[in-house]
């Protein structure tokens, strides 16, 4: 028989205009008995959930993780309840006997065994902090869309400037993307004054990129696109101002995640903090958080066989910023602990393995560093690389040492 962990709680079956709680209380001979009741999702409706809940002394409740419609609930219960938030898929009730009040008694009973797995779920001023880098996040997808849409109507218009100059976006290029926005007809104009100095090696080749013919259809786009972009950035560099102001009391944890290597950008430091927090007691141990993250490969077996063990779609936000981060790192030479670690697992397993074993790593130094309050320390990860001198390895072992370290072997 299964122990009951709480002997009164709640679950609570989240929907759009409604919400329905089921208590669940367990009496000293095992015998449970159940409280249905449904509630409003305005405010007067979770106020009420709330009093409900204090007249019947629960205070522990699991609720399903309902897109955007639990974070009202969960802000009004968050000051008097102790909140277990559950992925849908874990608390997913039979097929074929589901209604909203068996939904909300299966959660109930699932819960008062301790049978759901709780998620991550930090304090209120980062989850503020998370919505706003979430949303810089797409901001920043919304200005890389607009200027792809720019690069296809150069294109179109046969205006080459992608294949003459790096950036089709920089000073000197946006100056004659202008000028021929507003003289569309004029292609013997002087573009020399409009370059920068470092540019004018490449005039030659300018005046070819720009032998196109812009469309007036073409223009008008182009103006269209241009205007919104700049509306884009100027919302992009208000919001990157609020997110500073709010990331002020984590001063010192930010300091101390600048120093792990490739996270030099402020608005990348303050992105992680966003999503893990600053109090790494949560995570029992940094597998626990990379796993959280979507970091480590997956347990599927059956029958000594083992399935896919790819990594999961965890981590939807950090995921991505950390395999950018590690893309960047193994390319300098300034981090060879990082560096040597990335070139050997790629021999063996192939770059995109690899790289995803160089961002769990960042994340295992993010934790420890968090937890600690040490900077970011390469010599820890050399000596581990290090092997000591008492260990006794086999010839095959040493050779294969050797190799990684860029040796030749030769037999004699």
């Amino acid at each position: 028989m299964l122990k009951i962990v709480y002997p009164i709680c709640c679950g609570i079956d989240v929907h759009k205009k409604f919400i329905v709680a089921c208590i669940a209380s367990t009496d000293n001979k095992g015998v449970t008995t159940y409280k249905s009741k449904r509630f409003s999702t305005f405010t007067k409706g979770l106020r009420e959930l709330s009093e409900w809940l204090h007249s019947n002394s629960c205070t522990d409740v699991c609720m399903e993780s309902t897109g955007k419609y639990w974070i009202p609930v969960y802000n009004i219960l968050e000051a008097t309840c102790k909140i277990t938030l559950a992925h849908p898929k874990y608390v997913k009730a039979i097929r074929g006997k589901k209604t909203d009040k068996k939904d909300a008694k299966w959660i109930a009973d699932l819960f008062k065994h301790d049978l759901v797995a709780g998620s991550f779920m930090p304090p209120l001023p980062i989850r503020q902090l998370r919505d706003l880098m979430r949303y810089r996040f797409k901001l920043t997808n919304f200005c890389s869309s607009e200027k792809n849409r720019i690069q296809n109507c150069l294109t179109v218009s046969n205006i080459q400037l992608a294949n003459v100059i790096s950036d089709t976006f920089g000073k000197s290029s946006m100056k004659i993307i202008d000028y021929l926005l507003e003289n569309p007809h004029d292609k013997d104009f002087d573009f020399v004054p409009l370059l920068h100095a470092s540019m004018l090696r490449k005039a030659d080749d300018i005046r070819l990129a720009l032998d196109g013919m812009i469309t007036p259809e073409q223009q008008q786009k182009m103006n269209i696109i241009l205007q919104h972009y700049d509306e884009l950035e100027k919302c992009k560099a208000n919001l990157e101002s609020l997110i500073l102001s709010l990331s002020e009391p984590y001063a010192k944890e930010l300091s101390l995640v600048s120093t792990v290597p490739g996270i030099k950008n402020p608005f990348s430091a303050i992105a992680i903090i966003s999503e893990i927090g600053v109090d790494m007691s949560v995570f029992p141990t940094a597998k626990h958080l990379c796993s959280w993250a979507g970091l480590t490969p997956q347990n599927n077996e059956s029958a000594d066989k083992k399935y896919s063990v790819r990594i999961s779609r965890a981590g939807v936000y950090i995921k991505p910023l950390l395999v950018q981060i590690a893309n960047a790192v193994v390319k300098s030479d300034k981090h060879p602990e990082i560096r040597g670690r990335y070139l050997s697992i790629k021999k063996r397993r192939g770059h995109k393995r690899a790289i995803i074993a160089i961002a769990r790593m960042l994340l295992t130094a993010i934790y420890h560093i968090l937890k600690k309050s040490e900077p970011y320390n390469a010599e820890l990860y050399k000596k581990a690389e290090t092997i000591p001198h008492t260990r006794q390895i086999t010839v095959e072992q040493a050779i294969l040492i050797a190799q990684r370290q860029g040796y030749s072997v030769i037999a004699v």
